[in-house]
């Protein structure tokens, strides 16, 4: 067991390291720490400096209060990958068993919720899903797809990949599309979705993919907050400033 001792590094700082040690290689995720009164007593500290320690991991993410019931080890994030890929496969390549709830699959007319190319009076598929890994539910999808390109899709076995379909079936191969990520708190239905508590962080995407420069998904997904994050890799090139860019480039 690892003690706190009298000395330069302060003692909520050396309780901090202890904390961080137990629940990065001790605990598994979601358990709980003890409590401030036994951490303060094991240690021979202070409640206060027990609070100022478990605080700064609760702000670095790497523990998380539950109102009511104690602190815990947050879970660990899934890694997103921001390429044109299937949230089945993404779950599979990390060695998690996908599943999806079909929430609704219906006809509708968009208007302009869409960027599928229709008439004001054509209908679309407005499908919703719930996707879950390991039976726990990561994100809700809601989106619009071509009928176009897609006829018959509400008529479609929708609990696998759509990507994986629309390959198989329809023979069309997604190959572009553009996304936008920002933050939301979530409101009462995605939150009873979810299985978080409302206004609870989430980060959504919103994707618009094409096949050959025809628009044949926009769907906007809602992935909690506590178990996503997304990396990019970026360098100091800025768009439009190659050596090519006052000629105009290629294609």
């Amino acid at each position: 067991m690892h003690e706190i001792v009298d000395g330069p590094k302060p003692k909520h700082a050396q309780l901090r390291e202890i904390l961080r040690r137990l629940a990065e290689q001790d605990l598994a995720p979601g358990s709980p720490i003890p409590s401030e009164r036994d951490l303060a007593e094991r240690y021979g500290v202070s409640r206060i400096t027990v609070r100022a320690a478990v605080g700064q991991l609760v702000a670095e993410g790497l523990l998380t209060r539950a109102k009511g019931r104690g602190t815990f080890t947050a879970r660990r994030r899934y890694e997103l990958q921001l390429y044109l890929a299937s949230f089945t496969s993404e779950m599979r390549a990390r060695g998690l068993e996908p599943s999806t709830e079909v929430v609704s699959c219906e006809r509708q007319a968009p208007g302009s919720k869409a960027s599928l190319d229709l008439d004001s009076d054509e209908y679309a598929y407005r499908i919703v899903r719930l996707r879950k890994a390991d039976g726990a539910p990561l994100a809700l999808e809601r989106g619009w797809y071509s009928p176009h390109l897609l006829p018959e899709l509400d008529r479609c076995d929708l609990t696998g990949s759509l990507y994986e379909l629309i390959a198989t079936r329809y023979g069309v191969q997604l190959d572009h599309a553009r996304q936008t990520v920002w933050a939301e708190t979530a409101d009462a239905e995605t939150a009873k979705a979810l299985e978080v508590r409302k206004g609870s962080p989430l980060l959504v995407f919103r994707r618009v993919a094409s096949a050959q420069g025809r628009p044949c998904e926009d769907v906007i997904s809602w992935y909690r907050g506590d178990l996503y994050q997304v990396t990019m890799q970026l360098d100091r090139t800025v768009p439009g400033s190659g050596p090519n860019s006052a000629k105009g480039g290629t294609r």
